[in-house]
């Protein structure tokens, strides 16, 4: 059984039964995995949904059930990059003043408002139209992954970018962004992922994962994770 949060219109739907939607919280979840029968929670969500990932780690704990959580690899700085690691919106909001007047804000639809009262002029690219606040100057791009490398350093170029903002999300379908900043030499404020709940059992491929489900089916230990 997969749960998607529905944030996105038009989601790239997994094999077999699927919910979506909130829960209502640690209780609601709880009371969901308790009606369901379920074994096992699997907390392969985006890494900075830290919301449903630490009620998933509650929820896990209060029944008794083994919970892991898949995180992909976050990206790594590499040499010729100009990161500016900041912990939040609030810090990247604050780190892009100064870095130019011409902004690519690319962290999804979630987010925009922390940075509605800047002045600068930003091209804001989401799968979906964000809502609530928006700065007063900005292009709004929908689009979803993945991206080619030229094509990133095309648009960079057309847009006459000064910096960017991103998520460290990482993952091969929006990486090419970080080399065309690289290649022009632009710096990039990467928000740094939220943690993840104290004691977390974590693996960073769906391969691992279902090894872990194999070993629990079976069994045998699941145990000796981060």
């Amino acid at each position: 059984m997969s749960s998607l949060a529905g944030r996105v219109r038009a989601p790239v739907l997994p094999v077999g039964a699927v919910r979506v939607g909130g829960f209502g919280g640690v209780a609601g979840l709880r009371k969901w995995l308790a009606d369901n029968g379920i074994d096992a929670v699997v907390d392969a969500t985006h890494p900075f949904a830290g919301g449903i990932t630490a009620n998933a780690a509650q929820a896990a704990a209060d029944t008794g059930l083994p919970v892991l959580h898949v995180r992909r690899p976050g990206w790594r700085e590499e040499p010729g990059d100009r990161w500016i690691r900041v912990p939040d919106l609030a810090g990247a909001a604050e780190a892009v003043t100064g870095l130019g007047d011409r902004v690519f804000l690319t962290i999804g639809r979630q987010g925009v408002a922390a940075f509605a009262d800047l002045p600068q002029w930003f091209l804001i690219r989401a799968i979906d139209p964000p809502e609530g606040a928006m700065p007063a100057r900005h292009e709004l791009l929908l689009a979803r992954g993945p991206f080619a490398l030229d094509d990133e350093i095309a648009l960079l170029r057309a847009h006459r970018i000064d910096a960017m903002v991103t998520k460290d999300s990482g993952g091969a379908l929006t990486e090419a962004k970080l080399a065309a900043a690289r290649v022009l030499a632009i710096p990039v404020v990467v928000i740094e992922r939220p943690a993840l709940p104290a004691g977390a059992r974590r693996v960073e491929t769906v391969a691992a994962a279902w090894d872990w489900l194999r070993r629990l089916g079976s069994g045998e230990s699941a145990g000796g994770l981060e």
